[in-house]
């Protein structure tokens, strides 16, 4: 790894949250690819905080993510759970039992035509039965492990994709994977339905050592271990496993940053009540019982609601997604996702986790909501403060936490990241003797205009901003969601019908839509009497600070 890299450990909880981190590693690989690609400016984002660099036992050299997954049996397709990386086949051979042997081998899922097109354009696999990956350009980097040699790599339909990794292209390590065999992800008996028995999982010795096996084998070999980051089902039984492995971590590293993303997927029905009562008590439980252990905790959906009434889900302006599909959902969350962690992943003044979340906590209520515009809605021509005199007062974001709209709430501090404009629209361009039209339009820098609309929006709240120019790029397996959307991102006028199209035939050549992301903290003005609250009356209290989660929940 790269010298002073501030690393970052990723637990990945419970299959929606499979489907959300398929996305964003899938984001993280195409950035990868392009530190090869000489038109792209130097790195905003240092790829050392989420990855680690190895070798195979062939000297191959491999990059990959720096995380531990879990989840249920039947939830791997064709994936193995020890990967392919460092298979050998002539080492599995070597048996010392000189008797009688009897194999029994289990039919393999077949993969998709995605991922077989996948795998042929990143390397072979030898009659040795050993994972050869392609050349790294230049002998330096990573390995690009990217569908960028394929002219037109396919792209996975919906039909195709059952489970998270049916449309996963990045290779992981074999301590990542961690399979939960004594609970189904298929059918009805065995399920893990309720947050007690996710907190029984890591009560047993047999799980419980074999993660703090794979956390001291990745943290032992990272020279600046800023935290942690927990991507989370909230609406099963992953909220228990989550929060035990949240309390694990604080008590095994104290003074790193955790900061947990709990997921939940789009609408549920209104009709199967028992589970709809088990989704809610799972949710209420898993955000108190995180808060209590982690630096941060941020609920993340595109459902309308967290309680028992069910509202209809987000809608994006430029954006067309079936909200019952995991596939389409997912992937604008992993969106959201990638550009609101980016103070923390930065090369150049990087804010930690620790000071991020301190920044945003208020009175330990450690509880916070999110928002994003996906994408940012830049005219071509537009400059960015044309762009933000557009919204006036209103809330640019959409909520993306379940929790409807922040109208009638405090809002304490925010963290904003705007990325994917290009620097000549960063001011206005006026011609000379023109007065400006704006305060926003007599700005220098675009980080000036940002950090001064932030201040006439909400003055008296504390803000953080950053503005990057490097791009969200949206490239296969990324479903088709974008409309009325040029091929750089830029929000076209007219009707979506037919620019949709022409927009998706060049997603796949790796184009990009600029996002905006947005965390903030809303809460009540402090009510000194509950500062002599016991701890878990605190948590609670925090808890109902989320405006309109429990609206239904009667």
């Amino acid at each position: 790894m790269a010298g002073g890299a501030r690393e970052v450990l990723t637990l990945q909880l419970g299959h929606f949250a499979g489907f959300v981190g398929a996305h964003w590693w899938n984001q993280q690989d195409a950035a990868l690819g392009r530190a090869t690609d000489a038109k792209e400016s130097p790195g905003e984002l240092c790829p050392d905080v989420l990855y680690r660099t190895g070798r195979t036992l062939h000297g191959q050299d491999t990059c990959t993510p720096r995380l531990i997954l879990m989840d249920l049996k039947g939830s791997l397709s064709s994936l193995k759970e020890e990967g392919g990386l460092y298979r050998d086949k002539q080492l599995d051979a070597a048996i010392a039992w000189q008797g009688k042997l009897t194999t029994h081998k289990e039919e393999l899922c077949p993969k998709n035509p995605y991922l077989q097109d996948f795998e042929s354009s990143q390397g072979v696999l030898s009659s040795d039965g050993v994972w050869r990956v392609k050349s790294i350009p230049n002998g330096k980097g990573s390995p690009p492990l990217t569908t960028a040699t394929t002219p037109k790599p396919l792209i996975p339909t919906e039909a195709s994709i059952r489970v998270w990794s049916d449309f996963l292209r990045v290779h992981l390590h074999p301590r990542s994977i961690c399979m939960i065999q004594k609970y189904n992800h298929d059918g009805e008996a065995g399920r893990l339905e309720a947050f007690g028995q996710g907190e029984s999982v890591l009560k047993e010795p047999k799980y419980q050592e074999e993660l703090e096996d794979r956390l001291h084998f990745y943290v032992e070999e990272c020279d600046y271990l800023q935290g942690f980051q927990i991507l989370c089902d909230l609406h099963d039984g992953f909220s228990g496993v989550g929060a035990k492995a949240a309390e694990l971590l604080q008590d095994e590293y104290s003074g790193r940053g955790i900061i947990t993303w709990g997921l939940l997927p789009g609408p549920y029905h209104r009709g199967e009540a028992q589970r709809n009562i088990y989704r809610l008590l799972n949710t209420a439980f898993g955000l108190v019982h995180l808060a209590a252990h982690s630096s941060l905790v941020c609920p993340l959906s595109l459902g309308g609601s967290l309680g028992l009434r069910p509202e209809p889900p987000v809608n994006f302006p430029y954006l067309h997604y079936d909200a019952t599909l995991p596939f389409h959902c997912s992937a604008i969350l992993a969106t959201a996702l990638d550009t609101v962690t980016v103070p923390y992943r930065l090369c150049s003044s990087p804010v930690s986790m620790v000071h991020l979340a301190d920044m945003l906590s208020f009175c330990g209520k450690k509880v916070v909501t999110a928002g994003a515009t996906i994408p940012f809605p830049l005219a071509p021509g537009q400059s960015l403060p044309d762009s933000l005199m557009q919204f006036g007062g209103a809330t640019p974001w959409t909520p993306l936490s379940a929790c409807g709209e922040p109208s009638g709430t405090r809002c304490f501090a925010q963290s904003v990241v705007l990325r994917g404009i290009d620097r000549a629209c960063h001011t206005s361009q006026l011609t000379p003797g023109t007065p400006p039209p704006s305060s926003l339009h007599a700005c220098t820098t675009g980080e000036e205009v940002l950090a001064q609309y932030l201040q006439q929006q909400q003055p008296r709240v504390m803000s953080s901003s950053h503005l990057l120019l490097t791009p969200y790029r949206v490239a296969p397996p990324y479903p088709h969601l974008f409309s009325s959307c040029s091929p750089q991102g830029m929000v076209l006028d007219g009707s979506p019908k037919g620019a949709g199209l022409s927009f998706l035939s060049l997603l796949s050549s790796g184009e990009h839509p600029s996002v905006w992301g947005t965390v903030f903290l809303f809460v009540p003005a402090p009510d000194p009497g509950s500062l002599g609250q016991r701890p878990h009356q605190t948590r609670l209290a925090a808890l109902g600070q989320l405006h309109g989660c429990w609206s239904g929940a009667r």
